[in-house]
C-alpha cells in the first residue's frame, strides 16, 4: 500500500473539420465543479424508451433516472455497468440499456462531504477471472484507491492523497497498457501540484497493487505527471494517447494530452503559457462555459460533459494529439449539470448528470443517465 463513458440526427456539423453528428440514446444530470475522418457508425442498441429531441436536433434517451450524485460509471465485461453515488456511498449495477439501478455495494468508509465522497470506479481488465473492481473514494483524512469484490470489504492499495472539501479529484480507469491511472486534485493547497513528493495534483499510474507502474517518469513514484489543479476525467484515444480535463480557477478549463514526466503549470500557470516549462492545454475553455469532468472518446470525436457549462462539448481529434477546427457544443442546458462519461461495450458513450449535488436544480427524475451516439464514429474507445 502506498501512502504519503434507434434514431439518429444529424445535430452539429462543423464547416471546416466535418465534426460529426451527435445523436444521443440515453438522459441524464451531473454533479459539482468548482464553480474529414468518416469511419464506420456504431451498431445502435434498441432504445429502452422514447426518445425526445432538444431544439439543437440531438436525440436524447433517458435510460436510468432517480440516481442521487453519479459520480463514476463502468462497465462489466457482460455489458451492464456499475455507478458510483458520490453521496450515497453506494454502487449500483445498470442493464446494458439501463433500467432501474440496483445497489450492488456500500462503501462505508467513504465519507461524503463537499466534492469528496464515493468518486472514481474502475473494472480489472481480467475481471473475468479475478472479479475485482477498484474504486477511488474520500475519507475524513485523505483520498484513497481501493479493491474490492462485490459484496467485499475494500483494500486500500494508495493512500495519503490530499482531501479537501474541493478539489478531491477522483478519476480512475485502466489505460491500453493495463496499468491503472488516477487524477487527483490539490486538496485546496496549489503548491502540492508542484511537489512530486506529493500525491496531489498528479495524474497516477499503478499497478494493481498500487505500487508504482514499470517505466513510470519519476523511479519509485506514483506521480506520471504533475502540475495539475483537479483531474476529473481520463480517456485514451485509438492510438493510446491519454487525455484529461482539468478544472481551472477563474479563466479557463482545460483539456490536456498527458505524456510521462510532464508539467502541466499548475499554479503558476492557467491555461496557455509562455514558459517552457510547462505543457500547454490542447484546449482552454472559460469556466462558465465548461467546468467539464467526465471526457470519452468516439473515433475520431473527443467528448467531454461539463458542469457549470451544462453542456457537451464535441473536438475531432487529427490523429496526431492535436485538434482539427474549432470543438462545437450541444445539449446546452436541457439537462442540466453535466459529468461522467464513460464509453459502452456497444460503441455508445454514457453520460451522467449531477444535479443533486447541491449546485444544480433537479427535477423528480434526477438524476439521469443519457447514452449518447457520434454518427460516423469508429467503435468508442474506453475510457
Amino acid at each position: 500500500m502506498v501512502t504519503p463513458v434507434a434514431p439518429r440526427r444529424r445535430v452539429l456539423a462543423a464547416a471546416t473539420t466535418g465534426l460529426l453528428a451527435l445523436v444521443a440514446a440515453a438522459g441524464c444530470a451531473f454533479g459539482p465543479p468548482d464553480d474529414s475522418q468518416q469511419g464506420t457508425p456504431p451498431k445502435l442498441p434498441s432504445p429502452s424508451t422514447s426518445p425526445s429531441s432538444d431544439d439543437g436536433g440531438a436525440t436524447v434517451q433517458v435510460i436510468a433516472k432517480k440516481l442521487a450524485v453519479p459520480w463514476g460509471i463502468a462497465f462489466l465485461p457482460d455489458g451492464t455497468a456499475l455507478v458510483t453515488q458520490r453521496d450515497k456511498r453506494t454502487i449500483v449495477r445498470l442493464g446494458a440499456n439501463g433500467g432501474t439501478p440496483k445497489t450492488v455495494q456500500t462503501v462505508s468508509q467513504a465519507s461524503a462531504g463537499g466534492e469528496g465522497g464515493l468518486l472514481g470506479i474502475a473494472v480489472s481488465p481480467k475481471y473475468a477471472k479475478d472479479k475485482t473492481i477498484f474504486v477511488y473514494y474520500s475519507t475524513k483524512s485523505d483520498n484513497r484507491i481501493a479493491s474490492l469484490t462485490l459484496g467485499g470489504t475494500p483494500k486500500p492499495i494508495v493512500t495519503g492523497i490530499p482531501h479537501s472539501s474541493v478539489h478531491n479529484g477522483g478519476a480512475l480507469a485502466f489505460g491500453p497498457d493495463g496499468y491503472l491511472y488516477a487524477g487527483t486534485g490539490d486538496g485546496s493547497s496549489t503548491r502540492t501540484a508542484q511537489d512530486k513528493s506529493s500525491l496531489g495534483g498528479k495524474i497516477l499510474r499503478m499497478t494493481t497493487a498500487g505500487r508504482p507502474a514499470p517505466g513510470n517518469p519519476f523511479g519509485d513514484s506514483l506521480v506520471y505527471s504533475y502540475g495539475h489543479r483537479n483531474v476529473q476525467g481520463l480517456a485514451w484515444d485509438t492510438g493510446k494517447r491519454l487525455y484529461a480535463t482539468e478544472f481551472g480557477q477563474d479563466r479557463y478549463d482545460e483539456i490536456n494530452v498527458i505524456r510521462a514526466g510532464r508539467n502541466y503549470g499548475w499554479p503558476d500557470v492557467e491555461g496557455t503559457g509562455k514558459d517552457s516549462r510547462y505543457t500547454n492545454p490542447l484546449l482552454t475553455l472559460k469556466p462558465a462555459e465548461a467546468s467539464c469532468s467526465g471526457i470519452g472518446v468516439s473515433g475520431p470525436i473527443l467528448v467531454t460533459a461539463c458542469l457549470r457549462g451544462q453542456r457537451i462539448w464535441l473536438a475531432q481529434l487529427d490523429g496526431k494529439g492535436g485538434l482539427l477546427g474549432a470543438p462545437q457544443h450541444t445539449l446546452d442546458s436541457k439537462y442540466g449539470r453535466l459529468r461522467a462519461v464513460a464509453a459502452a461495450p456497444d460503441g455508445t458513450l454514457w453520460v451522467s448528470t449531477s444535479n443533486r449535488d447541491g449546485r444544480g436544480t433537479p427535477i423528480a427524475d434526477d438524476d439521469r443517465i443519457l447514452r449518447l451516439v457520434i454518427s460516423g464514429g469508429n467503435r468508442v474507445d474506453k475510457s
